[in-house]
């Protein structure tokens, strides 16, 4: 078992998998699979404050270390700035990608509270969105980063 702190609680994870795929097996259904080439953005979770790819990763590479996925960002209850932007916005259809770019952009406003337009561009960079709704997750990520410098 690997042994690591999941969404803010200690956790064992089955060896002998990728990360995406322990984290399926905990009933985690945000990371999804959608290349398996870590090409789509789509499985993105956060590993020790990271936006990191976890369909190819081997869970062992969590072994001691922190992963958060969207469900650990926030729930209903008390929802991350991210989710409320991107609900106030409507900034997604399918929603297929909208956990690995939420999970990314939480990384990158811990990183940079006020992102210019090139760094939130560039952080996006590895995440597809097929229905093309990127203007509105730009105007939900610019929108959370205001409410959380104020």
């Amino acid at each position: 078992m690997i042994r690591c702190a999941l969404n803010g609680a200690p956790a064992a994870l089955p060896g002998g998998m990728t990360l995406l795929q322990a984290l399926r097996a905990q009933g985690l259904n945000t990371p999804r699979f959608g290349c398996g080439e870590e090409r789509c953005g789509a499985c993105h979770v956060l590993l020790e404050g990271r936006s990191t790819p976890s369909c190819a990763l081997p869970v062992e590479a969590a072994e001691g270390r922190a992963v958060v996925t969207l469900e650990g960002l926030g729930g209903r209850a008390a929802p991350h700035p991210l989710q409320r932007a991107f609900l106030a916005e409507e900034a997604g259809q399918c929603g297929f990608c909208l956990a690995g770019i939420i999970v990314t952009a939480a990384a990158l406003l811990r990183e940079n509270p006020d992102p210019d337009e090139a760094s939130l561009r560039a952080a996006l960079d590895p995440h597809l969105c097929r229905c093309g709704s990127h203007n509105r997750i730009l105007r939900a990520i610019r929108r959370a980063a205001a409410e959380m410098r104020a």
